[in-house]
């Protein structure tokens, strides 16, 4: 049976139960917590991250996967501490979260030379450590294909090639770069039902997301709480006009909810800007509203539970 390794251990795909596709326990800017260690308060943010967590397996969540890579200082040892204390499985990632540039040691080699650090997080240990990559990560922002971000999506296509591990993206669906990356994996071989292109839920343009999804890709409906782009009445009628379309086995629900970040600071004003954004919102309000609006248990059931499976068999 295939497994998937998670922080504390491979895991039978089967056996992953009720997923989050798209959560990050910390994300902050590497550069700035190396050389200013003062600004953050490490015990804080483990507090902050377990009681999210705990928040969610109380809901029945089994697993999580956290996409947070280079550019948002992934640390899989912090994650490993959250799992081993909640009991929870989650799944980290290996690539690259870049809009534009990257550092020297990378913009000054080639392609294959990023393909071998992917892959040696999956199949050796990410960080020096004996923690393997679950997924590949790449992002595509407002600046576009830059040639450096072109570079990160060919990698982690190569790195997908060599190990056989899906690939999930960050995307901007108003410049509609969710194309633009199906086109980059495409050209490197890459079979478009193991990728899964991220924020999907932030547009309610139908006509794109089908274009999406008739590619053959799985898509993130994963920003629930985050209404400056889109409310909730607005993703859950997209999700629910997917439906009717026969997409049920194509999306992925989650919230892109970040336990700490640097964006907000102090924490409390990420409450007050975004005050439903939580890891338990989903599960909490969302979900019961779909249902409210004719969205079946199964249904429900099948983007929670079934997707993840198929998206890594």
């Amino acid at each position: 049976m295939k497994v998937i390794h998670s922080v504390t251990g491979p895991i039978e795909v089967n056996k992953l139960g009720k997923t989050l596709i798209h959560e990050h326990l910390r994300t902050r800017a590497e550069e700035v917590a190396v050389q200013f260690p003062h600004l953050y308060n490490h015990d804080e943010e483990y507090r902050l991250a377990l009681e999210q967590v705990l928040g969610v397996k109380k809901q029945g969540v089994q697993t999580i996967f956290d996409p947070s890579v280079m550019g948002l200082d992934r640390d899989v040892r912090f994650m490993q501490r959250v799992s081993r204390a909640s009991g929870v499985n989650i799944i980290a990632a290996t690539g690259i979260f870049t809009f534009h540039y990257l550092p020297t040691r990378f913009m000054f080699n080639d392609i294959d030379f990023m393909v071998e650090q992917f892959v040696r997080d999956i199949e050796v240990g990410v960080q020096n450590s004996e923690i393997k990559a679950g997924f590949l990560k790449c992002a595509t922002d407002v600046p576009g294909l830059t040639p450096q971000v072109e570079k990160v999506l060919r990698a982690v296509a190569r790195a997908h090639l060599r190990t056989g591990v899906p690939i999930m993206t960050h995307s901007v669906p108003s410049k509609e770069n969710g194309l633009t990356q199906i086109e980059i994996f495409e050209e490197e071989g890459v079979q478009l039902n193991k990728v899964l292109i991220g924020h999907c839920g932030d547009t309610d343009q139908l006509g794109y997301l089908e274009r999406l999804l008739d590619k053959g890709v799985y898509i993130g409906m994963d920003r629930y709480g985050l209404t400056s782009t889109l409310s909730t009445e607005r993703r859950n009628a997209t999700i629910n006009a997917l439906i009717q379309k026969g997409y049920t086995n194509r999306m992925f629900l989650s919230q892109d909810y970040c336990c700490t970040t640097d964006r907000y600071k102090p924490e409390s004003l990420k409450k007050e800007v975004y005050p439903d954004w939580s890891m338990t919102f989903l599960l909490d309000k969302v979900v019961p509203m779909l249902i409210a609006d004719g969205v079946s248990e199964e249904q429900i059931h099948t983007m929670l539970y079934e997707n993840v499976k198929t998206w890594l068999n």
